[in-house]
């Protein structure tokens, strides 16, 4: 995310001076639910955010986005805004282990990625959301939808210079039903192949918009607003990542100062209903300006990240 000048860069102000108050005990409940109970605390879902590795190649100095690789080990990630069309493997200790050029793809604004199903039911595709919008001029947005690379190890010497190359990637035009708006959580279900973008806004609810499955690039889809969330932090609803859980039963969202999981009932009849659930807040540790999160392969854990060069990679493992 590069903020605009003006009306978000006293954004940036409160953020540093919230991030030492990441502790503070905050409201636990959102408005979308529907339920009484009393969320579990972070400690009791979640262990300790742990240092697993850094970002330390050069090449990934904005990691804004994060997602699980079908191959164990690695994830995927892309620089913010002012990078081209790249995607950079790295190993769980967050090596650099290979760079690849998006075929067909351009890099406006970068800001999240997810992976899930797409037109081959056999494969499975990485979709990367071209979707942030900080002054609100974007009349549509972008998701690219390409095949998962494979990572075999022998991509080491591949650079921005000499990238490797992906398949050619279509272009999902996306307009809101309701204006425009800034965005940078990008979530699709694993299986339904559903795909959501969820607003980005200070101090206010951000909104989930949906686009169900199959996903055409022929025309422009709009989106279908699914409601608010009353996020529990401080800075309301500055949503900067999500994904959404293999086994499509949790949602995990991150903002600047920490994380939190939505859980799908086991009676519920839609996925839909995790949206009305009681957010879980998450410790993800320290992280200088944290955009990214994603469940591990094994959904047992959740990595984030940060933007910047050496940005450590955090993993919390799930009790």
């Amino acid at each position: 995310m590069h903020l605009s000048l003006g009306k978000n860069i006293w954004v940036v102000v409160l953020v540093l001076g919230l991030t030492a108050c990441q502790n503070l005990p905050l409201p636990q409940t959102s408005r979308a639910a529907s339920s009484s109970q009393n969320p579990k605390r972070p400690t009791e879902i979640y262990g300790p955010p742990k240092v697993v590795g850094q970002l330390r190649a050069r090449e990934i100095n904005e990691s804004s986005g994060l997602v699980a690789s079908q191959t164990p080990g690695i994830y995927w990630t892309h620089n913010d805004s002012g990078d081209g069309p790249f995607l950079y493997a790295i190993n769980e200790r967050g090596a650099l282990v290979g760079v690849w050029r998006v075929t067909g793809a351009n890099a406006r604004d970068w800001e999240d990625i997810a992976a899930g199903p797409g037109p081959d039911r056999s494969r499975r595709y990485l979709y990367v959301g071209d979707i942030g919008d900080n002054d609100t001029n974007r009349s549509e947005v972008v998701v690219y939808r390409v095949p998962e690379p494979a990572v075999s190890g022998t991509e080491l010497r591949s650079s921005k210079v000499r990238p490797q190359v992906t398949e050619q990637a279509e272009a999902i035009k996306l307009r809101y039903p309701d204006g425009k708006h800034d965005a940078e959580a990008l979530l699709v279900h694993p299986s339904s192949g559903d795909l959501y973008i969820i607003t980005k806004i200070a101090f206010a609810n951000p909104t989930i918009y949906k686009a169900p499955a199959p996903l055409g690039t022929g025309r422009v889809i709009t989106l279908v607003r699914q409601g608010e969330l009353n996020v529990p932090s401080l800075l309301g609803g500055m949503i900067t990542g999500g994904d959404i859980s293999p086994d499509g039963r949790r949602v995990a969202l991150c903002d600047y100062l920490q994380g939190y999981e939505l859980l799908l009932p086991a009676a519920a009849g839609t996925f839909d209903d995790v949206w009305k659930q009681s957010f879980n807040r998450i410790d993800l540790g320290k992280r200088k300006q944290g955009e990214a999160i994603a469940y591990r392969l094994d959904g047992l854990a959740l990595l984030a990240t940060s933007e910047g060069v050496g940005t450590p990679l955090i993993e919390v493992v799930r009790r």
